[in-house]
């Protein structure tokens, strides 16, 4: 029996999870991942870096030392043509590599470039080199205007999928709360302020008014004061300067960018009209048999999170098991909203919620207990080199959170 040969573009949290799945049908299946990157980051634990100075070194995961380690191939490498028709991908370093299936997991391009100078004046947690840059400005800040939002978004229209102006403010949560947390503990809160600001009508506009109202409640006695409607245009040494005209004083800029879609897919003719890649709810191209997409760069996931890329890359890996084994069945696309948001400390909010899509839940549970999970989490996904927490673990949370919901009411 011949394997088939399966690309998977990208080493993050779907393509990983591709990954170990795949390899348990390790007779089916020739695998290669390519990524750009030697290191797989492991970006929940980012904050933790920019805000409390965690060593960047346990983001990273070995890609190289993984792939191989299990049996798979690793290429660090860029893809930079798809020829979807003929079946083969273009490297930079000039090589073209054939497939049978080409799994896209390579996340989205957070454009720094696009916000008026941030280069100079901007600050952001969103990868290694800038959450690092930003734990160096926050030792050296003595107080003053804090200014912390996401930038503005825009998606295709292909799919249906929720059309949120900002990818996911869970990690806005986390700055503005590890911020207050981080001045209150230097003794510079008195002498600060912080503002936050969002581009759409409500903040946390992927969750339900449960959520959002605890969410507020917190910012409320924290003193953390709320912008709505906001699109970031300019940042200058002293002050956030938005499309409408207004501004805020800004001592501290941090910035969550715009999130794009890589040229290579627009280019290649697999992109909608903003270059995300279009799939049906088996995480399957719309036009190609044999291409899957999950995770950030898939247009159904809204809003752009590791959980749901996750889920994602689950669906896809059991259809193509199905597919090429006829083993298994092909899971239901079943997205939801699950984070726990760090707010300095021994406190965060674990928060679930679907009602997004048309579900009933919406949870909120701000607790040192959630801090646990999430350090657990952390350690337990690098540690293991990117694996998942077994599924009996997540059953039974699932379970406590509708106990839970059902006790509230």
């Amino acid at each position: 029996m011949s394997q088939k040969k399966i690309i998977i573009m990208g080493g993050g949290f779907a393509g990983l999870r591709s990954f170990y799945h795949l390899k348990e049908y390790d007779k089916h299946f020739d695998i290669t991942l390519i990524d750009k990157r030697a290191f797989s980051l492991e970006k929940p634990a980012l904050p933790e870096v920019a805000f409390a100075g965690s060593k960047v070194e346990h983001t990273l995961i070995d890609l190289k030392h993984v792939i191989e380690h299990h049996g798979g191939h690793f290429l660090q490498d860029e893809v930079v043509k798809i020829n979807p028709k003929l079946n083969h991908i273009h490297l930079k370093s000039g090589a073209k590599v054939e497939y049978d299936y080409l799994l896209i997991t390579t996340g989205a391009f957070k454009d720094f470039n696009a916000i008026k100078g941030f280069d100079k004046y901007g600050y952001s947690m969103c990868d290694d080199v800038h959450a690092v840059k930003l734990w160096e400005r926050l030792k050296n800040f003595k107080g003053g205007h804090v200014v912390i939002g996401a930038a503005k978004s825009e998606f295709g229209h292909r799919v249906d999928a929720p059309d949120l102006k900002a990818p996911c403010e869970g990690p806005i949560g986390e700055a503005m709360f590890m911020t207050d947390y981080y001045l209150r503990k230097k003794g510079f809160r008195e002498k600060s302020t912080i503002d936050v600001f969002t581009p759409g009508e409500i903040f946390f506009e992927d969750v339900g008014d449960l959520v959002r109202n605890k969410v507020g409640g917190v910012m409320q006695e924290r003193g953390i004061n709320l912008h709505l409607n906001k699109v970031v245009k300019e940042i200058t040494a002293t002050e956030m300067i938005y499309e409408d005209g207004s501004s805020l004083p800004s001592d501290l800029s941090i910035i969550i960018p715009p999130y794009k879609a890589h040229c290579v897919f627009k280019d290649s003719g697999l992109g909608d009209d903003k270059g995300f890649i279009p799939t049906d709810k088996t995480m399957r191209h719309l036009d190609y048999d044999n291409i899957f997409a999950a995770g950030d760069i898939n247009a159904l996931a809204q809003p752009k999170l590791g959980h749901i890329a996750v889920h994602q890359a689950d669906v896809a890996t059991s259809t193509l098991i199905k597919e090429v084994t006829g083993k298994g069945e092909i899971l239901p696309f079943k997205p939801e909203v699950f984070c726990i948001m760090n707010m300095g400390g021994m406190d965060a909010t674990l928060i679930y919620s679907d009602v997004l899509y048309g579900g009933p839940h919406d949870i909120a549970i701000h607790s040192p207990l959630a801090r646990m999970m999430k350090w657990s989490f952390d350690n337990y996904y690098f540690y293991t080199h990117g694996h998942m927490p077994p599924t009996f673990t997540l059953e039974i949370l699932e379970k406590f959170l509708e106990l839970f919901q059902e006790h509230e009411k």
